[in-house]
């Protein structure tokens, strides 16, 4: 499907007017899933930048919401400050994006995964019952950075970038569970999540431990590792000498957890 891209300023967020990058399925029907999507770059990156992986599952009928969350400061806990405030936002009658049947999702790679984790967390914590799930890929969750498949990371040239983010992003002091959720020990209550990986992917290890420390605490979970050599690392900037060939799986699990979300929600009406 065609994707449509506009650039816009959303004014009335709470914590002030957040720059936004919209991707939007030109065929979208009634009722599209409204995604609001923490880009990568290593808690670093301010400004609005290409996002392959908005483009590619707005090409599934969804509206993508890409903010430029870094903009007010890039010390934990002001990225998750803002796209809490924008998550809020959006609640309300999706801020004319959808419709009132329009699900919320909240989803990023690499250090947007992490956002999207942490507001994720603040939602339940909140009771924020209209967030309906977290599409997580490879997200950077651990400062420890110690797990097998992340010692691979040097072959990829994202092992220093992502210390010194991690060291950026704490370095305000706090090592909070909002901050790290590796390190959140109360999951329950989560919203629904799709977690993405490949077998390459440096932060594999972390994706699927967090897939299943979710799974036990009873979250709704759908994971899908693709296969190596799919170009997969270049979602978040990683080096990679393959050409990617990974949307059409990324694009297939994503609206499979649509429906499985709304399959839920139908079943629920009938109770």
């Amino acid at each position: 499907m065609p994707v449509e891209i506009k650039d816009m300023t959303l004014d009335n967020v709470a914590v002030g007017p957040i720059a936004v990058r919209v991707y939007q399925g030109a065929e979208y029907g009634k009722g599209p899933p409204v995604l609001i999507y923490f880009h990568a770059g290593g808690f670093r990156h301010v400004g609005l930048g290409d996002c392959p992986m908005a483009e590619c599952l707005a090409g599934t009928g969804a509206i993508v919401v890409v903010p430029d969350y870094n903009a007010l400061g890039s010390v934990f806990p002001k990225p998750l400050e803002v796209g809490f405030a924008l998550f809020s936002y959006m609640a309300k009658k999706r801020a004319g994006f959808g419709d009132r049947k329009s699900l919320l999702l909240v989803g990023g790679s690499e250090a947007g995964g992490n956002i999207a984790a942490a507001v994720s967390l603040k939602a339940r914590d909140h009771f924020a019952d209209e967030l309906d799930g977290q599409v997580l890929v490879s997200p950077l969750l651990d400062p420890f950075m110690g797990t097998p498949s992340f010692r691979k990371a040097e072959a990829i040239g994202m092992r220093d970038l992502w210390a010194e983010g991690w060291s950026h992003y704490l370095s305000g002091g706090i090592c909070h569970p909002y901050a790290a959720p590796s390190g959140c020990s109360r999951l329950a209550g989560l919203a629904p999540a799709l977690l993405l990986s490949s077998e390459d992917d440096p932060l594999l290890d972390e994706t699927l431990s967090y897939a299943q420390r979710l799974k036990s605490a009873g979250v709704e979970v759908r994971q899908h590792v693709l296969p190596a050599r799919a170009g997969w690392p270049s979602v978040y900037g990683g080096k990679t000498e393959e050409a990617p060939s990974w949307q059409e799986s990324a694009s297939s699990e994503f609206a499979g957890f649509v429906r499985d979300i709304c399959a839920r929600r139908a079943d629920l009406k009938t109770i």
